[in-house]
C-alpha cells in the first residue's frame, strides 16, 4: 500500500513472530540513513539529521512535551482498553529554522507491534508519511501529529524519520530543511480510535463540551436574572431556551456538514458551526416563544447578554480543544496551540473572539439594565450584529480557508447596516 494513507501494510513475512515483523520500506520516499547528499535506501536523497532535540521549555499547553523527537500519544482508561476500533496517535517534535524562508517538512512514521493478544498478521506493521507544507522560521518548537487507524491493540515501536518532501510529480523536492532534524523512536500503546482522533499535544480532551456546556448554563442563568428584572414569564422563557439550545446543537452539526462536504467523516464525529447554532437557536426561540405567549421582542433582549456570555465562555473551549485555530505566527504575541494536527505558535484568534464577545455582552447587559424605556428587539439586533461584524473582522486571522469568495464582505456590510440601524432607531424614534 502506498505511504501517506495511514493504513497498516503487510510485513515481509506474516509467519514471523510479532516482535520480529519488519516494516516494508516505501519505494518512493527515501529513508534518512545516509549522510546528506548521498543516496539512501530506496534511490532517493537523504536529509542531514541532528543527534537529538535541543533542550527547550515546554509551552504552556504542551506540558507533556517529551525530551526526544518521537512521541506515541497515550490514553489511560481501563474501560476503553482494547475496545475496537484501535488507533495510534504519533507526534514528531522539531524546531523551526532560526532564519530563512518558509519550507516544507516530511516525516516518515514506521511502526511494528511488539506485544498484543491478537496473533501475528498483516496488520502488525505500518508506514505513513506526514508532510507540513509551510514551516515558518523562528516559530519555535513544532509538534506534527498523524494517526494510524485500524491497528490491532497492543504495544508498538514507532520510528520517525525526516525525508525529502515529494513534488506533485512524485519525485523528491530539491528544497531541504535548512537545519538538521533528528530521527527518533518511541514505544507506546494503541488506544480507542475516537479518542486517538482528538488526542494531540496542547489539546485538552473534554475542554470543548465542558466549556460550551458551562457557557450555556451561564447564559440561562443571566437570562433568568434579567427576565425577573423585566417581569417576564421566566419559567416559560427557560423552557423555550432549553429547547432552542438543543435544536441549536443539531443546527450547528447540520450547518457544518453542509459547508464541509469534502470531509470524509460521519455525522457523529463531524464538527459544529457557531453560525448553525445561532440560526437554529434563534429561529426556535422566536417561534416557540410566540407559541408560548411570551413577548418575543422583550425575550430576545434579555436573551442577548446571555447568548453573548455563552459565546465568551464557549470560545475558550475552542482554544483548549484545538478547533477554530489561528494562523501560525512568529510574533512574540503568538501563543503555542494545536489544531489537533500541528502544534505551533499561533495567533490566538479564539481568545480574541472570546474577548470581543465578552465586550459586546457587557455592553448589552448595561443596556438592558439602564435603558428606560426598553427598546424591545433592537438591543438583540444590535448585539448580534455587533458580534457578527467582529467575527468577520477576525476571520482572516483563522487558519481555516473561507468557503465563499464574497460571503465575508456581504456579511460585514449587512451586519454593519443592521448595527447602525439598531442604534440609531431609538435615538430618532
Amino acid at each position: 500500500m502506498q505511504p501517506g494513507t495511514g493504513r497498516p501494510v503487510a510485513p515481509r513475512s506474516a509467519a514471523a513472530p510479532v516482535a520480529k515483523a519488519p516494516a516494508a520500506p516505501a519505494p518512493d520516499v527515501p529513508p534518512v540513513i545516509a549522510p546528506a547528499g548521498e543516496p539512501a535506501s530506496g534511490g532517493g536523497t537523504a536529509v542531514a539529521t541532528a543527534p537529538s532535540l535541543a533542550p527547550a521549555r515546554a509551552p504552556f499547553l504542551a506540558g507533556d512535551m517529551p525530551d526526544r523527537p518521537t512521541q506515541v500519544m497515550s490514553w489511560n482508561c481501563s474501560q476503553l482498553e482494547g475496545m475496537e476500533p484501535q488507533g495510534l496517535g504519533l507526534t514528531y517534535w522539531f524546531d523551526a529554522a532560526p532564519t530563512g524562508d518558509p519550507y516544507p517538512v516530511s516525516i516518515r512514521f514506521t511502526g511494528r507491534r511488539v506485544t498484543g493478544d491478537e496473533p501475528a498478521g498483516p496488520r502488525d506493521t505500518f508506514e505513513t508519511v506526514r508532510t507540513l507544507e509551510r514551516v515558518l522560521p523562528r516559530s519555535g518548537r513544532i509538534a506534527l501529529t498523524t494517526r494510524v487507524r485500524g491497528v490491532p491493540p497492543g504495544t508498538w515501536e514507532v520510528t520517525a524519520t525526516p525525508v525529502l518532501p515529494m513534488a506533485p510529480d512524485g519525485s523528491p523536492r530539491q528544497q531541504r530543511p535548512p537545519i538538521p532534524m533528528p530521527r527518533g523512536s518511541a514505544t507506546g500503546t494503541s488506544a480507542f480510535l475516537p479518542v486517538v482522533n482528538v488526542r494531540a499535544p496542547g489539546v485538552r480532551i473534554g475542554a470543548w463540551p465542558a466549556l460550551v456546556g458551562l457557557g450555556f448554563l451561564a447564559a440561562l442563568f443571566l437570562q433568568w436574572v434579567l427576565g425577573v428584572q423585566r417581569d417576564l414569564p421566566v419559567g416559560r422563557i427557560l423552557l423555550v431556551s432549553l429547547l432552542a439550545g438543543l435544536v441549536g446543537l443539531v443546527g450547528a452539526k447540520v450547518y457544518y456538514l453542509l459547508t464541509h462536504r469534502g470531509e470524509k467523516t460521519s455525522a457523529l464525529t463531524a464538527g459544529m458551526s457557531v453560525q448553525g447554532f445561532v440560526i437554529a437557536a434563534i429561529s426556535v426561540l422566536v417561534l416557540a416563544g410566540w407559541v408560548a405567549g411570551i413577548p418575543v421582542r422583550a425575550m430576545l433582549d434579555v436573551a442577548a447578554p446571555g447568548l453573548l456570555l455563552g459565546m465568551t465562555i464557549g470560545r475558550l473551549g475552542c482554544f483548549f480543544g484545538g478547533c477554530c485555530v489561528g494562523l501560525p505566527t512568529v510574533s512574540r504575541w503568538g501563543i503555542w496551540s494545536s489544531d489537533r494536527g500541528v502544534g505551533v505558535r499561533r495567533i490566538p484568534v479564539q481568545l480574541f473572539e472570546s474577548a470581543m464577545a465578552g465586550t459586546v455582552a457587557t455592553l448589552t447587559l448595561l443596556a438592558v439594565l439602564l435603558l428606560t424605556p426598553a427598546v424591545d428587539g433592537l438591543l438583540f439586533l444590535a448585539g448580534l450584529s455587533a458580534y457578527t461584524l467582529g467575527r468577520q473582522v477576525l476571520f482572516p486571522l483563522r487558519g481555516i480557508p473561507r468557503k465563499t469568495a464574497n460571503g465575508r464582505v456581504i456579511t460585514m456590510v449587512v451586519s454593519g447596516l443592521v448595527l447602525v440601524a439598531s442604534v440609531v432607531a431609538p435615538l430618532i424614534g
